[in-house]
């Protein structure tokens, strides 16, 4: 009989086995959220990525064999990011009416977002590469990853903390904006587009379609933005 660990060595080789299970954390994730009647707390990313941290750590799986098999996931986020132009295209008249204001809070909530980081960063003492992975976190993982690479940043640290700070916009978007008794629902999604990019945007349209959408539309204006302005803030602490 072949032993386990000869098998489990087999399988985790093959894409499939990460593919799979990627999908398996995020169904388990999003049973989760609606077992908890969307809660914010119960965020179906952050449950999968959980789920699928404590298995990569339990097996001792490195990361890069996880990302060979789990690629696809990754290659769809262009494809999906593209698909928020529907829901924008829906809300246009919405759009137009809110320019404006829209241009004046996307241009404060990336400058905001980017210098704060490092600000806070540079005050405990990170500097170099590090520094330098922080600027891009609140734009979009594709874009994000690219600017790191520009900055001379780490890509890897930049994702993570990408995904750290989409989680966190996702979880406390909707307690804060009810304490704050804000209840346009296009500055409620503006707002966690621009600064929670995809995992917020997910969030949004978990509770309104016309956040969802404003939110779509803050995502992909502050990467772009980001992508403009982030050397030069960068270059205020480096």
């Amino acid at each position: 009989m072949t032993p386990l660990p000869e098998i489990w060595s087999y399988l985790s080789e093959e894409p499939l086995l990460w593919l799979t299970a990627t999908l398996v954390a995020y169904l388990i994730g999003d049973a989760a959220f609606r077992a908890s009647h969307g809660s914010p707390l119960v965020n179906p990313v952050l449950v999968a990525m959980l789920l699928l941290g404590a298995v990569l750590w339990l097996t001792g799986t490195p990361y890069a064999t996880y990302f060979e098999g789990a690629q696809f996931v990754h290659f769809l986020l262009g494809p999906a990011t593209v698909a928020l132009a529907g829901p924008l295209y829906a809300n246009l008249h919405h759009v137009r009416r809110a320019m404006i204001p829209m241009l004046g809070a996307l241009i404060v909530g990336s400058v905001t977002a980017i210098a704060s980081a490092l600000w806070i960063a540079r005050a405990l003492g990170v500097t170099g590469a590090q520094l330098a992975s922080l600027a891009p976190k609140s734009a979009t993982a594709p874009v994000a990853i690219g600017i790191s690479e520009q900055l001379g940043g780490l890509p890897t640290l930049t994702a993570g903390l990408v995904i750290l700070t989409g989680i966190t916009g996702a979880v406390i978007v909707t307690p804060l904006m009810n304490a704050l008794r804000i209840r346009d629902w296009r500055a409620r999604g503006f707002a966690v587009g621009v600064t929670a990019h995809g995992i917020g945007t997910a969030r949004a349209f978990q509770v309104n379609q016309t956040a969802g959408a404003f939110a779509g539309i803050g995502m992909g204006l502050n990467a772009l933005l980001t992508a403009l302005i982030a050397p030069y803030v960068l270059s205020l602490f480096m």
